[in-house]
């Protein structure tokens, strides 16, 4: 099974998978964004932070690689009041547009394996403006021994070190391990090992 078929399959469903509540950490930091800026939701799913992000003022381009997910995303921003842009993409093959967005958001895009990690990253720079700004959130190894969400390969999870020689050019504003219990939808539920980084493209 393709990745679209793969997540239109787990999208199915009309319950949303990983809830219709934005991520904790993305609430936690929205505030860093600018004000009325634009900002890439990477890989968006159901559409849960790009629709939060709509209804903070800020102008949002969603992206997936699933079909049923931007038809639920879709359906959750009109719900909600408010529009977004999304696209259906493949992030194996997305023209990352060339300093387009004042801010990034990734949040659990651990499908990606070494190489379009390394592909994905350089995408975030390529699309941010200079000062722009990069919200990541994942799961380190010590997710495999939990169990309650996330990828099974170990190669596809972050590390402390990793990050910071991926994002070696950046400013780096925050980055922190830590274990926390998250309740998202059906799809992350219990204590999970994750890892947020918060940094700035340089000028």
């Amino acid at each position: 099974m393709d990745s679209a078929a793969f997540w239109d399959s787990r999208f199915a469903s009309e319950d949303y998978v990983f809830g219709t509540e934005p991520n904790a950490f993305l609430r936690r930091e929205a505030g860093r964004l600018p004000r009325g800026g634009r900002v890439l939701a990477v890989a968006d799913g159901e559409g849960r932070n790009g629709v939060y992000l709509a209804q903070q003022g800020l102008d949002v381009t969603a992206t997936d690689i699933s079909a049923a997910g931007i038809a639920k995303a879709r359906r959750l921003a009109q719900q909600r009041g408010v529009s977004l842009t999304l696209e259906q993409v493949d992030l194996a093959a997305y023209d990352w547009p060339e300093a387009a967005f004042d801010a990034v958001v990734a949040i659990f895009v651990q499908f990606a394996d070494p190489i379009l990690r390394t592909n994905m990253f350089a995408g975030f720079a390529r699309t941010l403006r200079p000062g722009g700004i990069l919200l990541l959130e994942g799961y380190r190894p010590e997710q495999l021994e939990y169990g309650t969400g996330g990828p099974k390969v170990e190669d596809n999870l972050y590390t402390e070190d990793m990050l910071r020689e991926a994002f070696a050019g950046w400013d780096i504003v925050s980055l922190q391990s830590y274990d926390a219990d998250i309740r998202e939808g059906s799809g992350h539920g219990g204590m999970s090992a994750l890892i947020d980084l918060v940094a700035r493209r340089r000028g």
